[in-house]
C-alpha cells in the first residue's frame, strides 16, 4: 500500500510517498501555487499523483503551535484535509509536524546545499519527515503487537 505524504504550507506543498512495503519515505516534488486559496491546480496534482502511484491513504502535516494549541496555519490545513477527503474519498490522517521544517532545513544546511536553492526542496524534504514518522510509528504498533 502506497501513502502520500504532504507538508502543506500557504505557497507550496511538498509530497513525499511510501515504497511499496510502507517503510521509507522519498521526496517527489513541491507544488507551488500563485494565491494561498487558489487551491484547484494543487488538488489536480495530487489527484494525478494518487492515480499515477495507486495511492491508498494520505499523511497530512499538522502544524501545530509548539505548545500544543491549534492556530489560523492548522485550521486552514484542516480544511484542506476535508477538501482532500472529498475529492479523493481516501483517509487523511493528521500527523504533527511540528519541527519537520526545521529539521528539513538542517539536513539541507549539512548537506552544504545553497540557500537558494534550499527553498526548492525543504517543503519535500518537510514531507518526507512527516511521512517517515509516520511510517515508523506504523511499523513500531506492528512491532508491539507481535510481542
Amino acid at each position: 500500500m502506497r501513502i502520500l505524504g504532504l507538508d502543506y504550507g500557504s505557497k507550496t506543498v511538498g509530497v513525499a510517498l511510501s515504497d511499496p512495503l510502507g517503510i521509507t519515505a522519498q521526496a517527489v516534488e513541491t507544488i507551488e501555487r500563485r494565491e494561498e486559496n487558489k487551491l484547484r491546480r494543487t488538488c489536480a496534482r495530487i489527484e494525478e499523483l494518487i492515480k499515477e502511484y495507486g495511492v491508498e491513504k494520505i499523511v497530512l502535516g499538522f502544524p501545530k503551535h509548539m505548545n500544543n494549541d491549534v492556530g489560523e496555519r492548522a485550521l486552514r490545513t484542516l480544511e484542506f484535509r476535508d477538501m482532500l477527503t472529498r475529492r479523493t474519498g481516501l483517509e487523511v490522517v493528521m500527523w504533527d509536524e511540528r519541527l519537520t521544517t526545521v529539521s528539513a532545513e538542517r539536513i539541507l544546511i549539512e548537506s552544504s546545499i545553497r540557500r537558494e536553492e534550499r527553498k526548492k526542496y525543504v517543503d519535500k524534504v518537510a514531507a518526507v519527515f512527516i511521512l517517515q514518522g509516520y511510517l515508523d510509528s506504523l511499523s513500531m504498533k506492528q512491532g508491539q503487537e507481535a510481542e
